[in-house]
């Protein structure tokens, strides 16, 4: 159902408030580039240090500025059941074409439990809902049986699938319904998820990169393999610079040297070290991003 180079829009902070006017103009950015879609309020638009109010406005602003471009999938999930709720229910009212939704964290649910969750939220809320395992962050990892089981669900249609695991992916892949998706969530797996069928990614990366993240997916699927793979190796030295500090931290120091966004990012996270901003600015160089 989502199909391509999907961004994981960062959220840029002015005054420890959004800053409207920078995220109107990153939407642009991005559909202006070649993105097939936009992800507000995912790890890399810093969904945990948002206030629900916060949260609710920025996918309320993305939608706004998108206005039916392409899709939207709001980023809506929590480590507690009745928040995804609440949360998946407000991206619906507010016109997303889909809902992102992330493992419950810190709470560290069985497989039978993750299945629970999803299965109520998504008999809830008719939304199309793409699941997001990142067990790196959360500190569970959704089984592919689990996400077999899950992907009977009508409404569940998606995941986006960052456990950094081919095995995986090719489980998932290869066992779940026909017309279930999956999404890369590991930026240097972008072009090897496409070679063995997944449908594109979510992408913190794409924030920096996007035309040439849109131009991987379009040579691929068009039957240019060798250009969707020349275009992976020159880029797997920016995807491994965009992850040298924890993300979002690279991903908005890249903007702000692109000149896209100020310098603010909200505690516990903090603004990335000199050190690694002179690797990454180097790496954009190299790449011609900057």
């Amino acid at each position: 159902m989502f199909k391509g180079s999907l961004v994981a829009i960062a959220t840029p902070f002015k005054n420890d408030q959004i800053d409207e006017a920078a995220l109107r103009n990153l939407v642009e950015y991005q559909i202006a580039r070649g993105t097939d879609g936009i992800v507000p309020c995912g790890t890399s638009g810093e969904s945990a240090t948002l206030t629900h109010d916060e949260h609710c406005r920025v996918i309320d602003i993305v939608i706004d500025q998108t206005k039916k471009r392409v899709p939207v999938i709001a980023g809506s999930g929590s480590n507690s059941t009745h928040e995804t709720v609440y949360l998946t229910e407000h991206a619906k009212k507010a016109g997303a074409d889909g809902a992102l939704i992330i493992t419950p964290y810190y709470n560290k649910p069985t497989q039978e439990g993750l299945y629970q969750h999803f299965k109520y939220v998504a008999e809830r809320v008719d939304i199309p809902i793409v699941m997001y395992n990142v067990p790196g962050r959360t500190a569970v990892n959704m089984l592919p049986d689990t996400v077999i089981r899950l992907s009977k669900i009508p409404n569940i249609v998606s995941v986006k699938e960052a456990s950094g695991s081919m095995d995986q992916a090719a489980a998932i892949l290869g066992g779940a319904e026909k017309g279930f998706g999956l999404l890369a969530g590991e930026d240097s797996l972008i072009y090897p998820l496409l070679c063995i069928g997944s449908d594109g990614v979510i992408s913190a990366s794409v924030n920096v990169c996007p035309a040439e993240v849109a131009e991987m997916y379009d040579a691929f699927v068009a039957g240019n393999t060798a250009r969707a793979k020349e275009l992976h190796y020159k880029l797997l030295p920016l995807f491994n610079a965009l992850f040298l500090e924890t993300n979002p931290i690279p991903v908005k120091k890249g903007l702000e040297m692109m000149g896209l966004i100020g310098p603010e990012i909200r505690l516990p996270l903090l603004s990335m070290t000199p050190a690694g901003t002179e690797k990454l600015k180097a790496v954009m160089q190299q790449v011609g991003i900057i």
